[in-house]
């Protein structure tokens, strides 16, 4: 994590959808309510086999 991400997440301010958009960070990050929060990544092929295996079991 970037030293200006983690400013940005423990600043204690609201963000706007406009500052959002200035933002150039490859996290994956998303804006609730004027705060930052940090996305889980996606899942990769091999979870999703997993779990339509275990789906189909059920």
């Amino acid at each position: 994590m970037t030293t200006e991400l983690q400013t940005l997440l423990h600043a204690n301010r609201l963000y706007t959808y406009a500052d959002y958009l200035a933002w150039n960070f490859t996290e994956r990050l998303e804006l609730i309510k004027g705060k930052i929060y940090k996305m889980s990544p996606a899942p990769n092929m091999e979870h999703q086999g997993v779990y339509e295996l275990i789906g189909s079991f059920i």
